[in-house]
């Protein structure tokens, strides 16, 4: 790969996000908006599987978790469930628990729950993948709510990871990407960017460069898909501390 003065500056450089907020949610709330299918489908993607996590947690079996998910997504979509939403009353998360825990009330049998889920609109949740997913969690003493929280961190920061992997793909710089990703989590030392940079084609100060506007893109999408849950800018930095935290359960 040919070096360059600015060998990330396409896909990684400082963008202009339109940090909405609620909007994704209220959209998704309002059938009539264009939006619509597109901000439940985000919605679905980012909490199905903290919701299946936070039941197989509860004791429900692998299919009653499956079918309560798609039931309580299904349900929303059904009876606009979305329209009580209110950034008001705080993280939206919480308002989507809450909603599970109230339609699991509202059950009286698995068989119900299973004939709630027919004949509505498919939703596209990777619900084949969710026990694989859930078996990875180590058997420790994380109660439901702070499983879901931390099922929640892990979507977000995949789902931001993934949008800066596509933005390097489309760049054509998915080598460098692959190369460098590591430096997301971890600091790299001189042997890791002399090693890069060879691999690469590139000075070990193109490296260094390139790495510095790899996070600074990651932290703007993820500041980015943290805005799309909450109603000011205050409380961002709230919700990354809540992020960070969940990890330390």
């Amino acid at each position: 790969m040919a070096e360059s003065n600015s060998p990330i500056s396409t896909p990684f450089k400082e963008g202009r996000f339109a940090t909405t907020h609620w909007t994704v949610i209220l959209a998704a709330g309002s059938p009539d908006s264009s939006r619509y299918h597109q901000a439940l489908e985000t919605l679905c993607q980012t909490y199905w599987f903290p919701l299946y996590a936070y039941l197989r947690r509860q004791g429900y079996d692998a299919h009653q978790a499956e079918d309560y998910t798609q039931g309580f997504f299904a349900t929303l979509l059904e009876k606009q469930g979305l329209r009580t939403a209110d950034p008001k009353q705080g993280r939206f998360r919480s308002y989507l628990l809450g909603a599970l825990k109230h339609f699991l009330s509202d059950q009286r049998d698995y068989e119900r729950a299973q004939k709630r889920g027919g004949g509505r609109p498919a939703l596209s949740l990777d619900l084949a993948d969710a026990e694989t997913r859930y078996a990875i969690e180590p058997g420790t003493t994380l109660s439901p709510e702070q499983l879901f929280e931390k099922s929640w961190a892990l979507t977000l920061l995949d789902r931001t990871l993934a949008r800066l992997r596509a933005e390097a793909i489309k760049a054509g710089n998915e080598q460098l990407f692959d190369h460098l990703k590591r430096s997301l989590t971890r600091n790299l030392d001189s042997v890791a960017h002399r090693t890069a940079a060879q691999q690469l084609g590139m000075t070990e100060g193109a490296v260094r460069t390139a790495v510095h506007r790899l996070r600074q893109r990651y932290r703007t999408i993820l500041r980015d898909e943290i805005a799309q849950t909450v109603s000011s800018q205050d409380e961002i930095e709230a919700e990354i501390r809540d992020l960070f935290n969940a990890f330390a359960g």
